[in-house]
């Protein structure tokens, strides 16, 4: 009786720090999703570093390392909420002439959080490391919402369950792309 009392106590102290998740938002609320534990934002110098392109995104979270991160952000893309099969199988033809050694694991169409997105699931070479890659994007308030979840392929199957655990938590509000 004693035992289970004492597991039950811990239980009650361990279980509730556990289960928070932080909660992070993007355009006041309008996006949402759940970062994975020790996930804090990286530096503007290091998101220029690893986003070396003349946009890089805005918003860049990761493990202490850097080397799992979560980039999101909204592109002044206009992405048709009918329109995307056309645009994911548009990026289909373009991302392999852009990414060395790209390796389709899912390219498709999915429901998430009820809302259609464009889903790339790939690896790829980097000039010191290979790269596993799950890419999101939808239309959103007449742009482009982008989720990157982005880890070194040795590193990802010891974070796997935490970035899709993630990327199904995203949220759009639809009140928010009312606009007036």
């Amino acid at each position: 009786m004693m035992k289970c009392l004492l597991f039950c106590c811990i239980w009650l102290v361990v279980m509730p720090a556990a289960a928070v998740a932080e909660m992070l938002t993007l355009d006041n609320g309008g996006v949402s999703f759940e970062a994975p534990d020790g996930f804090k934002p990286l530096s503007r110098t290091l998101v220029a570093s690893k986003y070396p392109r003349a946009q890089p995104p805005r918003y860049v979270i990761g493990n202490e390392a850097a080397t799992t991160t979560i980039a999101y952000d909204i592109k002044p893309h206009d992405i048709p909420m009918d329109k995307i099969d056309e645009f994911r199988e548009a990026f289909t033809k373009v991302l392999p002439r852009m990414i060395p050694g790209l390796e389709w694991k899912r390219n498709e169409t999915v429901m998430l959080g009820g809302r259609k997105w464009a889903l790339f699931e790939m690896t790829s070479f980097a000039l010191d490391v290979d790269i596993y890659n799950i890419m999101l994007f939808t239309g959103y308030k007449g742009q482009m919402l982008l989720f990157n979840f982005n880890s070194t392929k040795n590193e990802f199957p010891a974070y796997e369950a935490a970035l899709r655990q993630s990327m199904r938590s995203i949220q759009v509000n639809a009140a928010a792309e009312v606009t007036d």
